[in-house]
């Protein structure tokens, strides 16, 4: 797979550029699907597949609260949707968090999960 952009435009092959398969039945996955139960978890994860931006900038760009922002980070992150990429400083000199999409692609998978490995491998292919 070619990787995907960083925030400094290089590419990122470091592997966290490959989808994420999550089966329906583990316990993982229940996280996952809880984190983008709300409208506004799905439009921020959206942006960040877009571009890294910073909470302030999410916030501004899905019209939410920067509270409410970092409140929906926090669960993405958990789930492993959402990474620190990097960090910024403000006009002010404050630390600000860069966040990015961990993933291009996460698949959600419900059957027969004895294959996980093979399926795994051929939706890789697939998307490369």
């Amino acid at each position: 797979m070619s990787g995907s952009r960083t925030t400094d435009g290089s590419v990122d092959t470091t592997g966290e550029s490959d989808p994420r398969v999550h089966w329906l039945d583990d316990d993982e996955t229940a996280q996952l699907l809880g984190s983008l139960s709300c409208d506004t978890a799905r439009d921020l994860l959206s942006c960040l597949q877009e571009s890294p931006a910073t909470a302030t900038e999410l916030a501004t760009r899905v019209d939410t609260s920067v509270q409410n922002t970092r409140h929906h980070l926090g669960n993405l992150i958990g789930a492993d949707l959402v990474r620190v990429a990097d960090t910024r400083y403000s006009e002010k000199g404050r630390e600000m968090k860069v966040y990015a999409a961990a993933a291009p692609f996460v698949v959600c998978i419900g059957g027969d999960g004895d294959d996980r490995e093979a399926f795994a491998e051929v939706v890789s292919a697939f998307l490369e």
